[in-house]
């Protein structure tokens, strides 16, 4: 099957018949999404990537899971459930996903009108993007975390990704580590920085979580006329970890002045006040669900994600760009050097992260 076709057996799987239109959607690097509109609904479906989930059923039971869950919640609240969270439409056998002649697995959902993904960095996003990813947590605060699959083992888990760094050191596959010294040089003076969150929740005293795991802007749906956001959306890594994991990640890629491609580090710089609108955001809706550790140690999420970023772009450099998808040899080198800029920055700016988190604190 090419890419930019749906096949009629998947529509017919789902009851529907000649639909008036199938459209593939840009969005998304990963799953392949397409708009089918029929004369009295539209849906998205999307062509789960087996290479990059090799367990798609597992990522369904979680999602399954999770959303009826958050519609109890909302519906509780005296939201809509099926703008505010996404809807799985099983198939004709009533299962959450179906499976295709080709061995593709296929999962379809309810259309969310009138909304965009299409978000940009700016002050008052960011804080609707913070109180969106704050709330999502907030409503899972009391759900068995450790009941979900662990989609991707040690995602999260810096040490274990420091230990991966180390193995490309040795291998040095690619032969580039003279290419790289300073940056290696960097990551090994930081070395004993990635146990902190893992340590943490080893001993209890951060509580495991339902976290999202891809919080950045382009997994909310924002309402194209007020621009609040509407629903969190691409569900695929819901699994076990820590809030400080989701928080740090939204400040990784919201509150830098960069895209992580940038080559000229020096429009490379950590934004306080794009840091301070996703806390206000976030701690508005996460702030009373979480415990005073799990607020303290938010400013380490957010340098420790960065750091953990950058060390496996890293690491892929050494590996001969297995992974990151490159567009020239020193890509992966470029992310990695954007990356250990950022977190230098975020180092620099620990303490102002800190009264900034505190003084919030004191309005939950």
């Amino acid at each position: 099957m090419k890419q930019s076709q749906i096949s009629p057996d998947i529509l017919e799987a789902y009851g529907l018949g000649e639909p008036t239109s199938v459209s593939m959607l840009e969005s998304g690097h990963i799953n392949g999404t397409f708009l089918v509109e029929t004369p009295s609904q539209k849906l998205l479906f999307q062509r789960m990537n087996r290479f990059v989930f090799p367990h798609p059923q597992n990522i369904m039971k979680n999602i399954v899971a999770v959303t009826e869950f958050l519609r109890k919640k909302v519906t509780a609240k005296g939201g809509d459930p099926d703008r505010e969270v996404l809807t799985i439409v099983n198939d004709r056998s009533g299962s959450s996903f179906y499976q295709d002649k080709e061995g593709e697995f296929w999962r379809c959902m309810l259309y969310i009108e009138d909304t965009t993904c299409e978000a940009v960095g700016q002050a008052a996003l960011l804080r609707e993007a913070g109180r969106a990813f704050g709330e999502f947590q907030n409503m899972l605060s009391d759900y068995p975390a450790d009941t979900l699959f662990e989609i991707i083992p040690n995602f999260h888990n810096t040490p274990e990704r420091y230990r991966q760094l180390e193995a490309a050191i040795e291998k040095n596959f690619s032969n580039r580590i003279e290419q790289c010294a300073a940056e290696l040089a960097f990551a090994a003076a930081r070395k004993a920085d990635c146990s902190l969150l893992v340590r943490l929740q080893e001993k209890g005293v951060l509580p495991t979580r339902v976290t999202h795991n891809d919080t950045k802007l382009s997994n909310i749906l924002f309402d194209q006329k007020t621009g609040k956001a509407v629903c969190v959306i691409d569900l695929d890594t819901v699994m076990p970890g820590l809030s400080a994991f989701d928080f740090g990640d939204s400040i990784r890629a919201a509150a830098s002045t960069a895209e992580e491609d940038e080559r000229d580090l020096s429009k490379v710089n950590f934004d306080l006040s794009l840091f301070e609108a996703y806390s206000e955001g976030f701690l508005s809706t996460a702030g009373k669900s979480l415990t005073k550790k799990e607020l303290e140690v938010l400013p380490d999420g957010a340098r420790l994600m960065t750091f953990e970023v950058g060390i496996r772009f890293l690491a892929d450099y050494l590996n001969g760009d297995v992974y990151f998808r490159t567009a020239y040899p020193e890509h992966n080198l470029v992310r990695a050097k954007n990356q250990f800029k950022l977190v230098h920055e975020l180092e620099e700016n620990d303490q102002s992260m800190r009264d900034i988190i505190e003084r919030l604190m004191q309005n939950i």
